[in-house]
């Protein structure tokens, strides 16, 4: 079922953010689990542990005034389709069972979103040669419906698009996952739990005085609640939440921000669906792609540039002593030295527009300087180890010892793109972690 973005959403759903609340000390604050971190995973999280159990008392707590509001409110609105990724890892698994889940979910709860497809486009020989690669794999995945089209194919889709050869993917679509994280946030106060936004952890300590609850999560404001265990699901801040408790700083989030430039109005009709060139696998992301938006705009980019801060979304958010730390760590030194022809030119394509356009010339060559404008930006939490490699797993730990502080508090340190698009079974695994970990009896 398809739903027009321009549909009136339910009064109930506009009002998500509104009954979100602030931490207040006449709430009753004993939980038996805190999710720190109010992005999709995190949500996601906490809904399917409380739909599993319950009898628990749960809560949510977020820094920002709501929930979703950097990685997950900033991301292309993509539902992916699980073609890039290594046959039999855990990655192409969580986003082809995402991608059903997702589908399911938006059919069940009415959330708006659009299949527009995807095409992944070669212009030249070299770059068929690689698509066949990444047909082969998108088959061993078990994506559904992936076709390999022809140039004229490739014109009966995107009739202004040009190339030699393309995967078609019809179940890649379009949704705002920020909305879809506020609808997880309902299914989770609809099953009695609580969400706290304006609530920045700053400490965990332990609470002697309460065996029961034995950990004390602190807001920078001073505020406290009350946990027996702890899942983090932090985010650009995953690794900072997990140093508070002992865990090593590594693996490091250095943030990467994607810049998108905007379509005009008067040539949205170029682009009917997801257009992307087949990624370089000497190269850590995909490239500038063609995306359309529930709202009927074209997003074109992202490039992928150093933040300079953990959630600087402009060349002037600057953090000093983030930078610093960042620019100091050997894995970020390694990994630029590695990359530093295409970092060089990232960073050029950002302040020269033309160079970026250049790129989208190779697919749509009737799109021009004058076509586009500056938009919006994410930053992407990018896990790097001590080498410089990128790490493209999940990453869960505990600090030292045997204190509550270490037994009781597990730490998501990543949650690997397509992080959204894989949200539904990423909880499922994460439930499954926890019942693990924590000791819970299996509902």
């Amino acid at each position: 079922m398809l739903f027009s973005g321009s549909r009136i959403l339910p009064r109930a759903v506009c009002n998500l953010a509104a009954t979100s609340r602030s931490y207040s000390a006449d709430t009753n604050r004993n939980y038996d689990i805190v999710v720190v971190g109010g992005g999709i995973v995190g949500t996601a999280s906490a809904r399917e542990i409380l739909l599993r159990h319950p009898t628990l008392r749960i809560a949510i707590v977020e820094k920002e005034h709501k929930l979703a509001f950097h990685q997950s409110g900033h991301n292309s609105g993509v539902v992916h389709a699980g073609i890039y990724y290594k046959p039999g890892s855990l990655k192409a698994k969580l986003c082809v069972e995402g991608l059903h889940l997702s589908y399911k979910y938006f059919d069940e709860k009415q959330v708006p979103y659009k299949k527009v497809g995807k095409l992944i486009v070669a212009t030249n020989p070299t770059e068929v040669e690689r698509l066949n690669d990444l047909y082969q794999r998108s088959l061993a995945n078990n994506v559904p419906g992936v076709e390999m089209v022809d140039a004229a194919k490739i014109k009966e889709i995107e009739p202004y698009c040009k190339g030699v050869k393309a995967i078609w993917s019809p179940n890649t679509g379009i949704v705002d996952w920020g909305l879809v994280t506020q609808y997880y946030s309902r299914d989770f106060k609809a099953a009695g739990g609580d969400v706290y936004v304006n609530f920045k952890v700053n400490k965990f300590s332990e609470a002697p005085d309460n065996l029961d609850y034995p950990i004390v999560v602190r807001s920078e404001k001073g505020d406290e609640i009350r946990a027996r265990n702890i899942l983090t699901c932090g985010g650009l801040q995953s690794d900072k939440l997990a140093e508070m408790t002992g865990c090593a700083s590594v693996p490091k989030i250095v943030p990467f921000r994607g810049e998108y430039l905007l379509l005009n109005p008067d040539k949205c009709h170029m682009v009917r669906g997801n257009i992307y060139p087949v990624p370089d696998p000497r190269f850590p992301f995909l490239g500038v792609h063609f995306t359309p938006r529930m709202d009927g705009s074209v997003w074109l980019g992202p490039n992928a540039v150093l933040a300079f801060r953990r959630e600087g979304y402009k060349w002037s958010d600057i953090n000093v002593p983030e930078l610093i730390d960042a620019l100091r760590f050997p894995g970020l030194i390694k990994m630029a030295s590695k990359f530093i022809g295409a970092g060089i030119m990232e960073i050029a394509r950002s302040a020269i527009i033309p160079l970026q356009v250049r790129e989208l010339q190779k697919f749509i060559p009737d799109i021009h300087e004058y076509d586009v404008r500056r938009g919006p930006a994410g930053v992407r939490a990018q896990a790097l180890d001590n080498a410089g490699n990128l790490v493209d797993d999940f990453v869960f730990d505990h600090g030292k010892g045997g204190s509550a502080l270490s037994k009781n508090i597990l730490h998501c340190r990543n949650a690997p793109s397509p992080g959204a698009t894989s949200s539904l079974s990423i909880a499922k695994m994460i439930a499954d972690k926890i019942e693990e970990e924590f000791h819970i009896a299996k509902a």
